[in-house]
């Protein structure tokens, strides 16, 4: 039996909208609106220069307030969806066609068809799926020396510690986030969720996106924020971690072969691909040669 956690000092703070904690050196805020209206999404979309997803939560947002040093970090919908490609789509974008494509192409440029050979341009200036690899904001103060360096695989300190994170510890704060989802159009699903627990000893944040084209591939993205109390001065870790595996690969790992219903579960589609050799999920992929693939591991000092 584990020993018993004493909780720090700390205040609740919530109002319709809007949830938070302060603890320690630290001011959390969670905003969790209804679905953009249409005015705010006319104004969203014209800042960004691409069609919205169909269900946009543009007031949304998570941000850690680090009281001494006035830095912030923020997990907003602008901010992540502007990391979606607008333009023709280029090598490492990881550009995705739907799965009948091919199929349709086929059938027009055969060997028996009449029809010529279609001219291919892409019918999106955008990337349709909405992939992103925005890993949230920092905002230093005005003249920090603020940066993110490579961890330094020796230091335990420059890892995210997941026994930690398992313990059974109190949660002191907990909040869910989403930003975005799209249908695609009925070719599958894309959405990003930004959760945060805060406990005793630490704070941890994961924004996921998920990204499932039926019968072309399933897609993960996540950024992993910790900090740890006890750090001094207080260090900031970010992990960034991108897999990519086939549809039907995916789908062999279904517990029950006629149950599809885990294909729509992120959590599921998370675990299938990370416990898949990362020779594959996050080197070889799906073929889209995206760069997104892979995992890395920054850290950042917050000083005075």
């Amino acid at each position: 039996m584990s020993a018993a956690v004493a909780l720090p000092q700390h205040q609740l703070h919530e109002s319709p909208n809007v949830r938070g904690i302060t603890i320690h050196s630290w001011h959390i805020t969670s905003s969790t609106n209804p679905i953009s209206n249409a005015s705010q999404l006319d104004a969203l979309q014209s800042s960004l220069g691409i069609p919205l997803p169909e269900m946009t939560f543009g007031s949304n947002y998570l941000e850690l307030e680090h009281r001494p040093t006035r830095f912030k970090y923020r997990f907003s919908t602008p901010d992540l969806l502007s990391g979606v490609k607008n333009g023709e789509l280029q090598e490492g974008d990881g550009g995705v066609k739907v799965g009948y494509a091919d199929a349709w192409l086929k059938s027009r440029t055969g060997p028996d068809s009449s029809l010529p050979m279609p001219e291919t341009v892409p019918t999106k200036p955008y990337d349709w799926t909405y992939t992103t690899t925005h890993p949230g904001t920092a905002l230093p103060a005005e003249n920090s020396d603020f940066n993110w360096k490579p961890a330094d695989p020796e230091n335990q300190a420059h890892s995210i510690p997941m026994a930690e994170l398992r313990r059974p510890d109190p949660i002191m704060f907990y909040s869910e986030i989403p930003l975005f989802e799209d249908e695609l159009h009925d070719n599958g699903s894309s959405n990003l969720l930004v959760r945060i627990r805060v406990m005793p000893t630490c704070i941890f944040v994961l924004a996921r996106f998920t990204l499932r084209v039926d019968g072309v591939l399933f897609r993960t993205y996540d950024t992993r924020l910790y900090h740890s109390f006890e750090s001094n001065p207080p260090l900031l870790v970010r992990e960034s971690s991108g897999w990519e595996g086939a549809y039907d690969r995916v789908k062999k790992s279904l517990p029950t072969r006629d149950d599809l219903t885990p294909l729509t579960d992120a959590l599921f589609i998370a675990n299938t691909l990370a416990q898949m050799p990362s020779s594959y999920s996050q080197k070889e992929g799906a073929g889209t040669r995206w760069r997104g693939l892979g995992t890395k591991i920054e850290i950042a000092e917050l000083k005075n």
